[in-house]
């Protein structure tokens, strides 16, 4: 049987997909198991996420990893991605980070437990949950998985629930490079995407759309970065599509974020023409890799950004504190 601490690690499953003959029909799936619950189980395969429900698992047991990422690997992306995403208040216990930003996203309002806490594990989370309710908080930690997996024992000890899974995920900026001409194909290549230090209030009104308001500790979060770019694609003299861009992480890593459509102008191709523009100019930057961070979940996302390229580096967790 499957049990949360297989969260995060390359599991093989063994499904019930029919009866012939009296008999069950077997399939067997393979890829990373990115969520259990009491009636079903997510894998991340190579073709794509797969939900099987509780009730079809014939078998299911872990199996050893395949080239999965160093622990200095995912603690570079995940440092180089707190830098693209500065929560405007921030605490430390040892290497672990704190972070909060008026309550504007999970990443910004959790803390990052990666290195040493330089205490006994129990004692540091104890420390975050101090440091949360004096600022008014619930206390969120994100796990990246399996590299937390000790930190997600003691939370799940503790009652703490998790939010969807999130993919981390990666790809060399050649290789996104590389599928311009899909777009040329399909006529999106025409579409003007202009890049911007700063983003226009018409910017700042899809952000806030998307992400539920738009604080002061949000602005801060999208603008106090070196290196940053704002997309802007317009019809009409109306901002349809929008994207945000940051090179961090010694230079090396393309942040991409906020990669928005309105309804009306969906399914032009718009999405792919922004992370080209800002892919050009995060290689003129001197960046050789970008990342984004996508929930699971959103399976029209994972799809587009499986077709340009990018591969789950490692998953994470929000994990949230019982009220």
């Amino acid at each position: 049987m499957l049990r949360q601490q297989d969260v995060g690690h390359r599991i093989v499953v063994r499904r019930i997909v029919g009866i012939r003959e009296g008999r069950p029909l077997f399939s067997d799936a393979l890829g990373e198991l990115v969520e259990l619950s009491e009636t079903h189980l997510t894998l991340a395969t190579a073709q794509g996420p797969l939900r099987v429900p509780v009730a079809q698992v014939h078998r299911a047991k872990r199996v050893p990893p395949t080239r999965r990422p160093t622990a200095a690997a995912v603690v570079a992306l995940e440092r180089a991605a707190d830098e693209a995403w500065p929560a405007p208040t921030r605490g430390r216990l040892g290497d672990w980070l704190l972070r909060s930003a008026e309550g504007w996203t999970g990443r910004a309002n959790s803390a990052l437990p990666i290195g040493d806490p330089d205490r006994p594990l129990a004692a540091a989370v104890d420390a975050v949950e101090r440091w949360y309710a004096e600022l008014g908080q619930p206390a969120l930690i994100n796990t990246p998985l399996p590299l937390a997996a000790p930190v997600g024992a003691e939370l799940d000890a503790r009652g703490w629930t998790a939010r969807p899974p999130t993919l981390v995920q990666t790809a060399p900026l050649a290789l996104l490079a590389s599928t311009q001409a899909n777009d040329q194909a399909d006529g999106s290549g025409s579409a003007v995407v202009e890049l911007a230090t700063a983003p226009s209030d018409e910017w700042l009104a899809i952000a806030a759309g998307r992400k539920g308001g738009l604080p002061d500790s949000a602005r801060h979060i999208l603008t106090a970065v070196d290196q940053v770019r704002f997309a802007h694609v317009y019809a009409d003299d109306a901002l349809v599509a929008v994207g945000r861009g940051t090179v961090t992480g010694q230079g090396r890593w393309l942040g991409l974020s906020l990669i928005e459509v309105v309804p009306a102008a969906r399914r032009q191709g718009l999405a792919r023409r922004v992370i080209h523009e800002l892919v050009a100019w995060g290689a003129s930057c001197g960046a050789t890799h970008a990342f984004l961070q996508v929930e699971q979940r959103n399976a029209a996302a994972v799809a587009l950004y499986q077709r340009l390229g990018l591969v789950t580096h490692h998953t994470y967790l929000t994990r949230v504190a019982p009220s």
